[in-house]
């Protein structure tokens, strides 16, 4: 059963691991809020930008060590 071994390895990285911070797609900003309060759990994550308005699933996530440019 390596496979069944494998995915709890998996699934123990993804619980364990930090929340990533977001970022606008069209100008970079860390301001993203859902855009409703049904969001995430009934309808798919639409976030809106305080800063350009963007509004749209699509956002940029850093993981830890990369470095914004």
């Amino acid at each position: 059963m390596k496979t069944l071994g494998n995915l709890r390895d998996v699934l123990k990285s993804i619980k364990h691991s930090k929340p990533k911070r977001i970022y606008c797609p069209k100008c970079g900003s860390p301001k993203l809020n859902l855009s409703s309060s049904l969001d995430y759990w009934l309808t798919p994550q639409k976030y809106l930008c305080a800063d350009c308005g963007y509004m749209g699933t699509v956002f940029v996530e850093l993981e830890e060590g990369e470095t914004e440019e």
